[in-house]
């Protein structure tokens, strides 16, 4: 009897806790959508629409109308334009491709590998750039052959798929199934060392990655037929790559394309909601930008926008650049330390379980 009475009180206990929590919860949200600040709001509601879990919140306090009035104003034009690969020089020396100038010497602190990495903070984020002098050195990571839809197959951790080609850096790749976390089979294209592992294209879907000349290519191909894509591969002679959605749902805002022959992507108010971010691009002489930006309460931050992210891009000189998947799956990842983390608790020293990265080569490669 005394047992029972004491494990009732813990119930109570742990109930009424529970019901406080939820209730304050409720009352800050409540707060946030429908207090003075159209900023705040317009926040909030495109950062729940871009999450996997959360999405519905959005529903609770704003009706379909309002949410859409809401994603307009914080969204991104659409653009077809694609890469000119006449704009970027890439400059080579006796050790190949990547040779640098002394201004860009100058300009980044690279090491014997020749990478750079440069901390910064904005409004709402903290990140980090790694910048590689030479863009051979970028290739893509995956753990082709896929696991079927029955899950047989997890994906691994940043740092495997680092490893697994002896390289020394990587940043996560493109999108995919990411049900449960196991992370074991990519979505839209992958092309790895010009061998297409996965080719599904659907609607919105942008391919970005590097050809045979080491351009950043960004490319929409969601309204091409596997066959087509296949052509368009081969035709542009491309060597590595992955996708990512770039449509606009109504309701939820998913954008891949950022900056395209030195022209940033027209947005209007943020252009999306704040969370991880990471980002690829690429300047006129060839030199990679590889961005990830924290989020999602880490730090006490709420992640990174579209309009940061191009600022970012725009003031280290990238002519071309793609956002590519992020929130949980944001990680960068260089010489045996993950340099940036997903936000969730469990994996607060790794990554999210993944199918592709893309992974830099470092000297002792050559």
């Amino acid at each position: 009897m005394k047992f029972r009475k004491v494990l009732f009180r813990i119930l109570l206990v742990i109930v009424t806790f529970l019901g406080v929590t939820f209730a304050g919860l409720n009352y800050t949200l409540y707060s946030i959508c429908h207090g003075p600040s159209e900023t705040a709001r317009d926040l909030f509601v495109s950062t729940i629409l871009e999450t996997g879990a959360l999405q519905f919140l959005a529903s609770w306090y704003f009706s379909e109308e309002e949410i859409l009035a809401i994603t307009n104003r914080n969204a991104m034009s659409q653009t077809t334009e694609d890469v000119d690969p006449n704009l970027i020089v890439i400059k080579s020396t006796e050790e190949g491709p990547g040779g640098s100038s002394d201004e860009l010497e100058e300009e980044f602190d690279f090491d014997e590998n020749g990478i750079a990495i440069i901390e910064m903070t904005g409004r709402a984020y903290m990140a980090k750039m790694m910048v590689i002098k030479d863009p051979s050195k970028v290739k893509l990571s995956t753990i082709y052959p896929w696991s079927d839809m029955n899950h047989s197959k997890n994906g691994v951790t940043l740092e495997e798929l680092v490893k697994k080609t002896n390289a020394v850096a990587g940043i996560n790749g493109g999108e995919y199934f990411s049900e449960g976390n196991w992370g074991g089979r990519p979505k839209g294209v992958t092309v790895c060392e010009g061998q297409i592992q996965y080719n599904d294209p659907k609607k919105g879907d942008v391919m970005v990655g590097f050809n045979e000349d080491n351009i950043l290519v960004i490319k929409d191909v969601g309204g091409m037929t596997a066959k087509q894509v296949e052509e368009v591969i081969k035709s542009e002679r491309i060597r590595d790559a992955v996708s990512f959605k770039d449509e606009e749902n109504g309701d939820s805002n998913h954008f891949t394309k950022l900056i395209i022959n030195g022209n940033a992507r027209e947005i209007s108010g943020n252009g999306s909601g704040a969370n991880p971010r990471t980002a690829i691009g690429q300047r006129s002489d060839g030199t990679v930008l590889m961005l990830v930006t924290d989020g999602r309460g880490a730090s006490g931050h709420l992640g990174a926008t579209a309009a940061d992210l191009l600022s970012i891009m725009e003031e280290y000189g990238a002519v071309n650049a793609a956002n590519l998947d992020g929130g949980s799956s944001s990680a960068m990842y260089y010489k045996d330390t993950y340099e940036m983390t997903s936000v969730t608790l469990y994996y607060s020293t790794s990554s999210w379980k993944l199918p592709t990265g893309f992974v830099v080569m470092g000297k002792e490669a050559e």
